[in-house]
């Protein structure tokens, strides 16, 4: 059966073999409340679809108008499979409630490193998730490996440690174009004040967060977007 749960996902479990996000355009807050009612009714209504498929999670945008989708499998093939077999069913419900939604696109990454603060991710619960979208001028996994670590080794030498992060987890596109950064706040303030203070985005004015932001082949067409969790659906 499936079950709803308030508990955030474990981003770093090590049984997740192909972790996906996806995002839809509602439109506004009252459709984005609807679209995750339906999301809950239409598959508590429903068996879990396969075991395969670890846990589900919503989270709604910060300005009402979309939803990110972030689900956890343990490969490629459990996901075709339910493509296959179960979604279509579950979007045709979901769309009979809410007509209108809009499925901007899936993407599909594997978890390369996670960063937790110096107080850990167990003694806080995420307020705010914000999504850090990277994409690079083309393929080049060793390029996305290299730009996370040097993003770790700022973090680690960062003179000015923002209060309210808990922890950062980076994904890389499977197609070797994108890095997704899944980073847990304390709350929304939390890092909007850190984004208020000296330097471009989180990091502080110094070399190592420059060479992190003018990385060869790193496009403008990256993004931030703050989310509060809406909706987590797993196996009973």
């Amino acid at each position: 059966m499936t079950r709803r749960t308030d508990l955030h996902p474990v981003l770093d479990r090590p049984d997740v073999g192909a972790p996906f996000f996806s995002t839809w355009q509602v439109g506004t807050p009252l459709r984005q409340r609807q679209t995750v009612e339906a999301i809950a009714d239409t598959w508590q209504r429903r068996p879990w679809p396969t075991d395969g498929l670890l846990g589900y999670f919503v989270y709604a945008a910060e300005d009402g108008s979309g939803l990110l989708h972030y689900s956890q499998w343990a490969d490629e093939q459990a996901y075709e499979a339910f493509v296959k077999t179960r979604r279509q069913e579950r979007n045709d419900a979901i769309d009979t409630a809410v007509p209108g939604i809009e499925r901007v696109g899936l993407g599909r990454y594997r978890r390369y490193r996670s960063l937790a603060g110096d107080e850990g991710r167990a003694a806080r619960v995420p307020g705010c998730v914000v999504i850090v979208d990277i994409e690079f001028d083309g393929p080049d996994p060793a390029r996305q490996r290299a730009w996370v670590d040097a993003v770790e080794e700022a973090l680690t030498a960062e003179p000015n440690s923002h209060p309210g992060g808990i922890s950062a987890h980076f994904h890389l596109s499977t197609d070797g174009t994108r890095v997704l950064n899944y980073a847990e706040w304390e709350t929304a303030q939390h890092h909007i004040d850190a984004l208020a203070t000296p330097g471009d985005g989180i990091g502080s004015p110094s070399a190592l967060w420059q060479r992190v932001q003018t990385w060869p082949g790193l496009t403008k067409n990256g993004s931030v977007t703050r989310y509060e969790y809406a909706l987590g659906l797993v196996p009973h």
